[in-house]
C-alpha cells in the first residue's frame, strides 16, 4: 500500500499489474474510500465507453480503482482521458500485463503512470503476514495466495491457472490462437526456468518457428509469465553478450511443471534464484538488472548497474559456506566497482567475510535493502 501511496505523488495514474491471482484485487479493495470498478463486468463497459460523465461525477481528490482494466475496449484511452483531463484525481488501475505494445494498449501513458510489479509473495511475507515458516513449502507451493495457504499442493489449480492465462490473458492481450504450441513452449520454459534462453532449441522441442517462439516469449514477459534477465557486459571478448536468461514468474510453476512433489537438496538453489529474483524487482527497476556469464561458465547471479561504472553483484547460495568465490573474483577483475553480496535464508544477521581480498556482505532479504 505504501508503494501505491508514493506512486499517486509522482504521477495521477498508477498501473498496478502482477498475473492473476497474484491478489491485485484484494490489494485494490484495501484502499479506504475508494470508488471501486470491476471492469469485467459488461455494465461498467458501458459506463466507461465515454468516461467523462464518470470523472465529471467525483470529487476532487478522490481516488478511482479500474480493476482488470485491460478487460475494456480502449483501456489505454480511459486512463489517457483521466491523467490529462482530471489529473486531481487518483487512479489505480490493476491488469494482467505490462502497458505495453499489446493489440489493446494503443498508448503506453509515458510520463501520466508509474508502475508497480506485484510480485508472488515473498519470503519475508510469508513469516510475517501469513505465518508460514516451512521454506520448502513457500518453494513448492510457489506464492500466489492460493496454493500457498494449501496443506498440500494440488495439480489441479496450476493446470487450470494455466489455461485461464491463455483464455483470458494471451488470446484476448495478443491473439494467439495456437493453443497447443504456445502451451508446449510455455510448459518449455517453465521447465527450464533460470536457464539460457535458446530459441532455436525451444523452436524444435515445440515444434513452432524461430520467428514464433520469440514473439510467443515476448508475450510471456509482457504477460509477466516469465522474466528476461539481459547478460551484463561491458567489452570483455569472452563474456556472455547476448543470451538472456528466463525466469518463470512463480516457483510454484516450475515445480508443477517438473512434476515434483517436494523439494530436495539439490532442488533450493535455482528456486531460491526465483525467490530473490521476485525481491529485487520489488525495490529496483527492472532496467537495471542483469545476470553475468563468461564463455567458461563462470556466473554471477545477479548484477545490478549503478552510476559511474559501479556495479553491485549478488549470489544467491541456499548454503552460503558452499560458495565458490572465483565467480566473484573474475567479474571483479574486469569491474573493480562496487558491492559483493551473498543472500542465503538461512543467514539470520548480516555479516562480512574476506574471499582472498575481496570483501563479501553476507545476508537474508533485510540486509538486501541497502540495495534499494
Amino acid at each position: 500500500m505504501q508503494l501505491i501511496e508514493l506512486g499517486w505523488k509522482r504521477r495521477p495514474v498508477v498501473w498496478l499489474s502482477g498475473v492473476r491471482r497474484a491478489g491485485k484485487t484484494t490489494l485494490a479493495r484495501m484502499i479506504p474510500g475508494a470508488v471501486y470498478l470491476n471492469c469485467d463486468l459488461p455494465s461498467v463497459g458501458r459506463r466507461l465507453a465515454n468516461p467523462e460523465p464518470f470523472y465529471d461525477s467525483l470529487a476532487k481528490g478522490s481516488t478511482v480503482v479500474l480493476d482488470a482494466v485491460h478487460r475494456l475496449e480502449d483501456p489505454s484511452r480511459v486512463l489517457k482521458i483521466a491523467a490529462d483531463a482530471y489529473p486531481h484525481l487518483r487512479v489505480l488501475a490493476t491488469g494482467s500485463s505490462t502497458l505495453a505494445a499489446t493489440r489493446k494498449f494503443r498508448d503506453s501513458l509515458t510520463g501520466r503512470k508509474h508502475t508497480i510489479y506485484l510480485t508472488p509473495v515473498l519470503w519475508s511475507e510469508c513469516t510475517a503476514n501469513f505465518e508460514i515458516r516451512d521454506f520448502d513449502r513457500r518453494l513448492l507451493h510457489g506464492g500466489l495466495p492460493e496454493p500457498l495457504l494449501s496443506s498440500r499442493k494440488d495439480p489441479a489449480f496450476f493446470a487450470e491457472w494455466m489455461d485461464s492465462f491463455y483464455a483470458r490473458d494471451v488470446q484476448e492481450l495478443f491473439g494467439i490462437r495456437d493453443r497447443a504450441g504456445f502451451m508446449r513452449l510455455l510448459h518449455l520454459l517453465l521447465r527450464q526456468s533460470g536457464g539460457l534462453v535458446d530459441y532455436t532449441n525451444l523452436a524444435q522441442l515445440s515444434d513452432l518457428s524461430r520467428p514464433t517462439v520469440k514473439a510467443h516469449v515476448e508475450a510471456l514477459s509482457i504477460a509477466h509469465a516469465v522474466f528476461l534477465l539481459p547478460p551484463f557486459h561491458g567489452g570483455g571478448r569472452r563474456e556472455i553478450v547476448r543470451r538472456p536468461k528466463c525466469y518463470a514468474f512463480d516457483t510454484g510453476f516450475v515445480t508443477f511443471a517438473r512434476g515434483w512433489d517436494s523439494i530436495r537438496e539439490e532442488d533450493r538453489g535455482v528456486l531460491w534464484e526465483h525467490v530473490v529474483l521476485d525481491y529485487l524487482r520489488t525495490g529496483l527497476d527492472s532496467g537495471r538488472l542483469y545476470f553475468w556469464r563468461d564463455k567458461s561458465g563462470r556466473e554471477v547471479d545477479f548484477v545490478i548497474r549503478r552510476p559511474r561504472e559501479s556495479v553491485d553483484a549478488v549470489e544467491c547460495k541456499f548454503n552460503p559456506d558452499r560458495l565458490d568465490a572465483a565467480p566473484l573474483h573474475a567479474f571483479r577483475a574486469d569491474y573493480p566497482k562496487g558491492r559483493n553480496y551473498v543472500v542465503s535464508p538461512l543467514v539470520k544477521a548480516p555479516y562480512v567475510r574476506k574471499h582472498r581480498g575481496l570483501r563479501i556482505s553476507y545476508c537474508g532479504f533485510d540486509g538486501l535493502s541497502a540495495l534499494f
